[in-house]
Formats: C-alpha cells, structure tokens, sequence
C-alpha cells in the first residue's frame, strides 16, 4: 500500500511540475515581445517568477524527494539494488536530470528576463518548449515497457 501512495504522489508532483516545464518556455514566447518596462513586461516577470517559485520549484523537489523514496523502496524491499542499472532505469535517471537541467536554464532565462535581457529568441522558446514533452515519453515508455530489464 505504502508504495502506490508514494507513486501516486510522485505522479501528481511529475504532473505539477510538467505543467510548469512547458508552461514557462511559452511564456518567455510572448515576454520576448514585450517591451522593457513596460506594464506587459512586470505582468510577465510576475507570472513567470511565481509559476517559477510556487509551482515548480516545490514539485520538482517533491518529484526528486517521492523518486529517491520509490528508488529505495523498490531496492530495498521489491526489486533489489540491481534494478537501478537496468536499461529502463537509467533511461529514467538520464531524463530525469535532462529536465532537472532544463529546470535550471529557465530559473536562469527568467533571471535574465527580470534584468531586461533578452538573451534567446522568440523562435528559440517556441521550438524548445515541446523538449521536455519529448523527454517525459521517452521516460514513460521505459518505465512502462521496461525494455532491456
């Protein structure tokens, strides 16, 4: 029972936290428009630091904290350690970072959004924000078909 609760946890956070992977990116679509200082630019930063603060950074942590405790409780008490070297769970592990990575770069674009820079272009966040979409499937069909464990 303690084991679909932390996966039922987990996936609600994975949830939260994709909303805000592909959310933010769209959002810098349109702020890149915006002109600097004006009131369509604070209403930007605004959004953007609070789907940052309030909707991301905490599921991430929970997405990190839940995985770590399914992880140990899969080694510990179903799987044996051994299950986190196969193929599907370093698939996982990869894309899970992949999107950790990503999750920096944007704190990082909405920082340079909130000085006034506009550092990438429109056309960069509209083909870049499907990326971590394209990550999560490769992620769920691991997971799920399990191939090569």
């Amino acid at each position: 029972m303690m084991f679909k609760v932390l996966l039922s946890f987990h996936l609600v956070a994975v949830i939260a936290w994709m909303s805000g992977l592909l959310y933010l990116p769209r959002l810098f679509v349109y702020h890149t428009a915006a002109q600097v200082g004006s009131e369509m630019d604070e209403t930007f930063k605004t959004m953007e630091t609070k789907i940052l603060k309030i909707i991301m950074n905490p599921s991430m942590l929970a997405v990190v904290a839940l995985g770590a405790a399914l992880a140990w409780y899969d080694g510990a008490r179903r799987l044996g350690w051994a299950f986190l070297l196969t193929s599907w769970m370093l698939v996982k592990l990869a894309g899970a970072l992949i999107l950790i990575g990503w999750h920096c770069y944007l704190s990082v674009a909405r920082k340079d959004f909130s000085a006034g820079r506009r550092v990438r272009s429109a056309r960069f966040w509209r083909v870049t924000n499907e990326a971590p979409f394209i990550v999560a499937i490769v992620m769920i069909l691991a997971v799920v078909t399990k191939f090569g464990g």
